[in-house]
C-alpha cells in the first residue's frame, strides 16, 4: 500500500509539473505571437494587405548577397536550413548571389546580406530600393537607410507580395575568439528564427531568470558601445540565449503544423494549447538529433518534466 501510495504521489508530482510546463509555454506563445500588428509605416504611399503566417517561408530560398559566409556562417545557415526542412517538411535552398539584392531575382526569396567592418548602408539602401520596385511597397523615393544593429530583419508587404531582408554582420577574421564567435552566431540565428517564424521579441526584466527561448532578452542600454568592442558583444551575448532554446524548437513545430491563415491569431495559441502533448514529443525528438545540436543554447535546450 505505501508503495502504491508513493507512485501516486509521483505520478501527480509529474502530472502537475506537466501542467505547468503546458501553461508556461502557451502563455510565452501569446507573448510572442499573439502581437498587435502595424499595418502601415510612417510615409508609405499606401497601407498594403498584411498576411502574417511563419509558413508564408516554408519552400522559399534564401539569396546570400554581400561578403561570402564566413565559415561559422555557413555552418549556422546549413544547420538551420536543416531545421526548416525537417519541421516545416520544404528545404530551404541557399546561393551567393554577388554583391547585390536585384541579381537574386523576384521569386519566394528571403536575402540576407552578410558584411563584416562598417554597416554598408548604401548597399542596405540599395537593397531596399530594389524591393520596393519589385514589390510595390510605397516607400518614399530617393530615401537613405542605415543600420541601426548589427543584425536586423525586416518584412515588408506591398501590391505585389512580399519581400524579407536580413542583414548580419559576421566575423571579420578567419578565426574569431570564443566571445566574438558566440556572439555572431547568436545575433545571426536570432535573425533567421525570427524571420521564419514572425515572432517578437519577449524581454526577461529579470536578469536572474533562466531563459526559455530565444525570443526573451534581458534590456541593456548598448548605444554608446561600438559593436565590434568586447563590452559590446559580452553584454549582447548575456542578454540574449546562446542559440535557440526547447521552446524555439517546439514553436517552430507549432508555426508548421498549426491550420490557421495567420499565426497571429487567437486560433493559433489555442491549437498550441489542443497540441501541446504532440508538438512536446515531436520537440524532444527533434533536439534529440545530433545534427541540430550546434544551434541549441546549452541549457536552455532542456526537455521540461
Amino acid at each position: 500500500m505505501q508503495r502504491l501510495i508513493i507512485a501516486l504521489l509521483l505520478a501527480l508530482g509529474i502530472a502537475t509539473q506537466g501542467s505547468a510546463d503546458r501553461a508556461r509555454f502557451v502563455e510565452l506563445a501569446r507573448r510572442g505571437w499573439g502581437y498587435e500588428l502595424r499595418t502601415a509605416l510612417p510615409s508609405r504611399a499606401f497601407t498594403a494587405p498584411v498576411h502574417i503566417n511563419g509558413r508564408d517561408l516554408a519552400g522559399s530560398s534564401l539569396c546570400v548577397v554581400g561578403d561570402l559566409p564566413h565559415p561559422s556562417s555557413l555552418r549556422t545557415l546549413n544547420t538551420f536550413r536543416a531545421l526548416i526542412e525537417h519541421t516545416f517538411g520544404k528545404p530551404l535552398t541557399m546561393r551567393h548571389a554577388g554583391r547585390s539584392a536585384e541579381q537574386c531575382g523576384s521569386g519566394r526569396t528571403v536575402i540576407l546580406r552578410l558584411y563584416s567592418g562598417l554597416p554598408p548602408n548604401r548597399a542596405l539602401t540599395a537593397d531596399l530600393a530594389w524591393m520596393n520596385r519589385v514589390h510595390v511597397l510605397g516607400l518614399p523615393k530617393d530615401s537613405y537607410y542605415t543600420a541601426t544593429s548589427p543584425a536586423m530583419a525586416q518584412t515588408f508587404f506591398g501590391k505585389r507580395g512580399q519581400g524579407t531582408h536580413i542583414m548580419v554582420k559576421q566575423p571579420a577574421f578567419p578565426r574569431p575568439g570564443a566571445l566574438a564567435s558566440a556572439f555572431y552566431k547568436s545575433i545571426l540565428i536570432e535573425e533567421l528564427f525570427q524571420s521564419f517564424t514572425f515572432g517578437m521579441d519577449i524581454m526577461l526584466f529579470d536578469p536572474s531568470a533562466a531563459f526559455e527561448t530565444k525570443l526573451q532578452e534581458t534590456p541593456v542600454n548598448l548605444h554608446r558601445l561600438s559593436w565590434e568592442s568586447r563590452d559590446f558583444m559580452r553584454a549582447l551575448v548575456n542578454s540574449n540565449p546562446a542559440g535557440l532554446c526547447f521552446f524555439d524548437i517546439f514553436m517552430l513545430h507549432a508555426v508548421a503544423q498549426a491550420p490557421v491563415d495567420q499565426t497571429i491569431d487567437p486560433e493559433f495559441i489555442a491549437f498550441i494549447d489542443r497540441a501541446y502533448d504532440s508538438l512536446l514529443m515531436q520537440t524532444r525528438d527533434t533536439v534529440a538529433e545530433p545534427r541540430f545540436a550546434d544551434l541549441l543554447a546549452p541549457g536552455c535546450a532542456v526537455l521540461p518534466q
